[in-house]
């Protein structure tokens, strides 16, 4: 059986402002040290891309949310919307 490729839209979840809110700091964590880590596993097969706005926010620490939804287009996995 063949698979098809992975982009990393593919790994990656978006939270409604709601719902992040709902999350406890743990859980923020997680989904924080997840999200680096799969950019690095990414990054280290080689596939080639601009780091995402969202990758080096969290590298900072610094708060996701700037509309709605954390991530307010697609843009961040270097798609256009």
């Amino acid at each position: 059986m063949s698979q098809g490729s992975v982009s990393f839209k593919d790994v990656t979840v978006d939270f409604t402002q709601e719902e992040w809110q709902q999350l406890d700091s743990a859980q923020k964590a997680l989904y924080r040290d997840v999200m680096l880590e799969n950019y690095c596993h990414f990054v280290s097969v080689g596939f080639h891309m601009t780091k995402p706005d969202m990758i080096r926010k969290l590298e900072q620490g610094k708060e996701l949310w700037t509309t709605g939804r954390i991530f307010p287009s697609r843009s961040y996995l270097g798609e256009s919307v």
